[in-house]
């Protein structure tokens, strides 16, 4: 599907220069003399790089349409992740860097969306939102309680994210997979 250069919104899967790009950040621009742009940041799918382009709205690119299948996540071999299809019980490895950071957050039995070009794998999506254990809070600072303070705590899977004064260890909260910060408490 062909679309204008100014037509782009962060998430789009772009065919560009041969390789496929995903959009991450636009900003438009209209400046005082000449037309208006779009300044794309994309990152290659394939290999990693990253790339700033301008398309002019007379630009037109191919808009890259992904099938999107549910898998489950199995198991970690050194950095290879094992999922599963849920609908024929096939698994595939797939290298844990295809996840980016996001792979710290994976459990055991999650569900997660995987994104395929041509039956190929691309890209790993986690949910926007875990629950999580704490396993070590810093104690509250005396006084401290008055204002919007946060305090470092260390979840069961390693990583480290600020939390609001009352929770303590052992706490179920809800973490932001993609931006690593707390939500709320769990019920």
């Amino acid at each position: 599907m062909k679309i204008s250069g100014v037509d782009i919104r962060p998430g789009n899967i772009l065919e560009y220069e041969g390789g496929l790009w995903k959009v991450a950040k636009i900003q438009h621009t209209q400046p005082g003399k000449g037309g208006a742009y779009m300044q794309v940041e994309m990152k290659n799918l394939v290999d990693g790089r990253k790339t700033n382009v301008r398309f002019r709205s007379a630009d037109t690119l191919e808009k890259v349409r992904l099938d999107t299948k549910t898998f489950q996540y199995l198991f970690a071999d050194g950095d290879m992740l094992t999922f599963m299809d849920k609908e024929n019980y096939e698994q595939i490895t797939l290298p844990a860097d295809l996840l980016g950071d996001a792979a710290e957050f994976l459990q055991d039995g999650m569900d997660v969306q995987l994104e395929l070009y041509d039956e190929k794998p691309i890209s790993v999506a986690l949910p926007d939102q875990i629950e999580a254990v704490i396993v070590e809070a810093d104690a509250v600072v005396k006084g401290q309680t008055a204002s919007s303070s946060y305090k470092p705590a260390i979840l069961e899977n390693g990583v480290r994210v600020m939390v609001p004064p009352f929770i303590s260890a052992g706490t179920k909260i809800i973490v932001d997979v993609y931006a690593r910060e707390y939500v709320g408490k769990a019920n």
